[in-house]
């Protein structure tokens, strides 16, 4: 009995050292950003002595941060929209398809995983140039489409397989058209897989940083990432300012994961024991 409690006493200290090493950056980022520059450059690590608000309305509305905030969020839900729909359709055709070729398809997602987005850098960047497209939002949708339809036809196939085949027979049977059975039987029995996918997806084009500073070199249109490292660089001597920024630009990412962590949580358990 001893060695049960001692056991789960340690397992849940660990998990709370765990959590508070997680946490600091957070705690550390939200305490400089309310400091006076003058408090941070005496104290960087204690807490404010006379919090202010000061550093965030100046990055909201002395500074683009609102507009390359809105280019991040047009960036970032037209990518994540085209490359799920895409990637449902394409999952769709590899589990319940009857073509010859669905096993081959899948190992070439599989491979595009693997390729380092680096590697494309130079072609696309050739590409976009050819196209007229630098410098446009159009250029990063692109390309952020390319590299996350490999791992959402993979992530998706395997939670497509977990429907049950009779259901797609039956409304086969019954007249309806592929498409037909995707919207009503398979999406609605994968909601929870699909918005994992969606969360993680948003999650990457949010906090990519080496597309958008080589495509986007236009400051007007520079992603709010891309943006902060002009502004990091600007304002170097005000780190107060800086993390005011970069507060910012996680915020919505947090706000998206606690208002869908119930789905998140089912998601990423879906399909285990299967």
């Amino acid at each position: 009995m001893r060695t049960r409690v001692a056991a789960a006493v340690s397992r849940q200290a660990f998990l709370l050292l765990v959590c508070v090493g997680s946490l600091y950056p957070i705690w550390f980022m939200v305490s400089t950003a309310l400091k006076h520059n003058q408090d941070y450059v005496l104290d960087p690590t204690g807490f404010p002595s006379h919090a202010t608000f000061h550093n965030v309305w100046v990055a909201l509305h002395d500074l683009p941060v609102p507009h390359w905030l809105l280019n991040s969020v047009i960036v970032t839900v037209s990518s994540v929209a085209i490359a799920t729909l895409i990637a449902m359709l394409g999952a769709y055709a590899i589990v319940f398809g009857e073509f010859v070729g669905r096993e081959l398809l899948l190992k070439v997602n599989v491979v595009l995983m693997v390729i380092p987005p680096v590697v494309l850098l130079v072609p696309m960047f050739v590409l976009m140039v050819d196209a007229g497209w630098i410098n446009s939002l159009r250029s990063v949708i692109v390309f952020y489409c390319g590299l996350l339809i490999p791992f959402s036809v993979f992530f998706l196939v395997n939670f497509f397989r977990t429907v049950p085949g009779e259901l797609v027979e039956a409304a086969v049977v019954d007249g309806a058209s592929p498409f037909r059975v995707l919207r009503l039987i398979v999406t609605p029995l994968s909601a929870a897989a699909i918005f994992t996918l969606m969360v993680v997806n948003a999650i990457y084009v949010w906090n990519e940083l080496l597309i958008a500073l080589v495509f986007l070199q236009d400051e007007n249109k520079r992603t709010l990432m891309a943006g902060l490292t002009l502004f990091q660089g600007r304002y170097n001597t005000n780190q107060p300012l800086i993390l005011a920024g970069a507060f910012v630009s996680i915020l919505p990412v947090i706000l998206l994961y606690l208002s869908g962590q119930r789905f998140f949580v089912r998601g990423l358990t879906a399909g285990i024991g299967k």
